[in-house]
């Protein structure tokens, strides 16, 4: 029998997976910054994420808390949002550090932050 090949419904084909440090608090800081929702969480136990998934706007990230056996793991994340200048006072104002300020590029008004979990987000203009 042939495997299925249907993606399940909100994944995409390729999804990063985040293991970070205050994972719960990694959904309050997409949530505020980002307007994420968050589709699902399991926990290890009382205060460990064990798997957790957010959405915005379409796009699933997948992350959990990092572990003695799963050690941090972060990423650099590209997004289109719809105020580029917004959405990177937004992600100061929620403890994010600048990369780099918003300036206009050849590609869009582009700015960068890292966030308290150690992740870079390069946040870009929707053309």
């Amino acid at each position: 029998m042939e495997p299925s090949k249907n993606i399940p419904e909100n994944y995409q084909r390729i999804m990063p997976y985040l293991i970070i440090k205050d994972a719960a608090k990694f959904i309050e800081f997409t949530q505020k910054v980002f307007d994420a929702t968050e589709q699902y969480k399991h926990m290890r136990d009382e205060t460990t994420i064990m798997h957790a998934e957010i959405n915005i706007k379409g796009s699933t990230i997948m992350f959990a808390d990092c572990t003695d056996t799963y050690t941090q793991q972060n990423a650099g994340l590209f997004i289109y949002v719809d105020s580029c200048d917004e959405t990177y006072q937004k992600a100061l104002d929620n403890g994010a550090e600048s990369v780099m300020p918003p300036a206009d590029q050849p590609y869009g008004r582009s700015a960068g932050v890292k966030d308290p979990f150690g992740n870079t987000w390069w946040i870009t203009n929707v053309l």
